[in-house]
């Protein structure tokens, strides 16, 4: 049975690595892309954990060999998702999370599209600021990246699904169940749960 590949965008602050990191260790089964980049590294930032850092002439290579499901230019740097890895988990039967842009998005949903795509939306304005502060962005980061999500937002729309990421473990825990949902899908049961002959007869499994 191929696995189900699961996008989750918001803007930058919103609060999708830190979900995604929740999901992954309480979903069996469920495993992160690591994104490919050529932005330097953030303090505590490790290769191979939270990116994997490339430089601009190896993005480039691989994007020659088609090495990429998606990739786009983002404040100057190239953000990819590796293709290999998304095939390899998906052909293994694990449900895969994508934590990806709506430029990214839009790619995905082009090549596969039974994609599920869920958008981090959040509370507000202030508090999109807020986080990204937090975070340790410089203001004129801030500016930038809030820039990027003026233009980001109103593509909401283009989503199967919406969160608001007001309170963090209430939000994760609607992302869990728009995953989870996807596995009670008939076309994916674990006919193996039935464990009574009679009942599997009258299934037909």
């Amino acid at each position: 049975m191929k696995g189900k590949l699961f996008i989750l965008s918001s803007p930058a602050g919103g609060g999708k690595t830190t979900i995604s990191n929740l999901l992954t260790q309480e979903i069996p089964n469920l495993k992160r892309i690591i994104t490919c980049t050529t932005r330097p590294p953030r303090e505590g930032e490790k290769n191979g954990v939270d990116y994997i850092f490339l430089s601009k002439s190896e993005f480039e290579t691989k994007i020659g060999e088609g090495g990429f499901l998606e990739y786009a230019t983002v404040h100057g740097n190239y953000y990819g998702t590796p293709r290999e890895s998304v095939e390899r988990e998906l052909s293994q039967g694990n449900d895969v999370l994508l934590v990806i842009d709506v430029q990214g998005m839009k790619q995905i949903k082009e090549k596969i599209t039974d994609a599920v795509s869920i958008f981090l939306m959040p509370p507000s304005v202030e508090e999109l600021i807020n986080r990204m502060g937090k975070r340790g962005d410089s203001p004129q980061e801030i500016q930038k990246r809030l820039e990027t999500a003026k233009k980001e937002i109103p593509h909401w729309k283009d989503y199967d699904y919406i969160v608001v990421n007001d309170k963090l473990q209430e939000a994760k825990e609607k992302v869990k169940c728009i995953i989870l949902s996807y596995r009670q899908k008939t076309d994916r049961f674990d006919t193996s749960q039935i464990r009574d002959g009679k009942l599997k007869e009258l299934m037909g499994v």
